[in-house]
């Protein structure tokens, strides 16, 4: 998946606008529609911004082939448990 569908994602994902997003990382809503159709490229302080609004890592916005890292350390040991727990039965369930 390339960075313009990870973005689109994350942004539907959160039930963000187009524009709400361009409002939080400083640009106009076209510039966002430009990086989701892939015609531009964010600079790096755009992809900071949008890592932390995301709660991800710029490797993931950027590397097609790396996977997905969770934030978990405000997670309690129990929790960080079930979502293992979680992925690991929902892989299962996409393997079968």
């Amino acid at each position: 998946m390339n960075f313009g569908a990870k973005l689109k994602l994350l942004r539907k994902g959160q039930g963000l606008t187009q524009q709400q997003l361009a409002d939080r990382i400083g640009v106009a809503k076209s510039v966002v529609s430009y990086y989701e159709s892939g015609d531009r490229y964010p600079s790096y302080d755009v992809i900071i911004k949008i890592a932390h609004i995301f709660h991800t890592t710029i490797d993931y916005l950027l590397d097609e082939s790396r996977t997905r890292v969770v934030d978990v350390s405000q997670l309690s040991e129990e929790d960080i448990s079930v979502v293992i727990n979680v992925v690991e039965a929902l892989k299962r369930k996409n393997t079968q």
